[in-house]
C-alpha cells in the first residue's frame, strides 16, 4: 500500500503561481503523476515522472507552464504551476504506480491515489 497526501491547493488570480506537494509513504512506487478533474469533465493527466530516471511527461495544455519534480529524501513529488489560467481550475490528485512501465498520463496506469487538493484560478 502507498499513502499519498496532497497539499498546496489555493485560490489565485490568473497569471499567478502555486506549488502542489504530494507526500508518499508505504510500499515501493516508481512512477508518480498529477491529474486534475474539473466539474463535469474527465480526469486529465497533467504531469508524470518516472522516479528512477527522473524523466517527466506533460500534457500539452500545461507544457512550459508546469514542472513536476521529486525530492527523494522527503518522498515527495511537487507540481510547480506558473502562469495559471482560469481553465487550470480543478481538483488536483496525486497518483502512484509500482511499475515505471506504464503510460504516465493515463489514469488506468495508477493504483494509488490521494484525496485531492483544490486549485481555483480567477480571471
Amino acid at each position: 500500500q502507498v499513502q499519498l497526501v496532497e497539499s498546496g491547493g489555493d485560490s489565485v488570480q490568473a497569471g499567478g503561481s502555486l506549488r502542489l506537494s504530494c507526500a508518499a509513504s508505504g510500499s515501493t512506487y516508481n512512477t508518480m503523476a498529477w491529474f486534475r478533474q474539473a466539474p463535469g469533465k474527465e480526469r486529465e493527466g497533467v504531469a508524470g515522472i518516472r522516479l528512477l530516471v527522473g524523466s517527466a511527461n506533460y500534457a500539452a495544455s500545461v507544457r512550459g507552464r508546469f514542472t513536476i519534480s521529486q525530492d527523494n529524501a522527503k518522498n515527495t513529488v511537487y507540481l510547480q504551476m506558473n502562469s495559471l489560467k482560469a481553465e487550470d481550475t480543478a481538483m488536483y490528485y496525486c497518483a502512484a504506480a509500482v511499475t515505471w512501465l506504464v503510460p504516465p498520463l493515463v489514469a488506468g496506469s495508477y493504483t494509488y491515489w490521494g484525496q485531492g487538493t483544490q486549485v481555483t484560478v480567477s480571471s
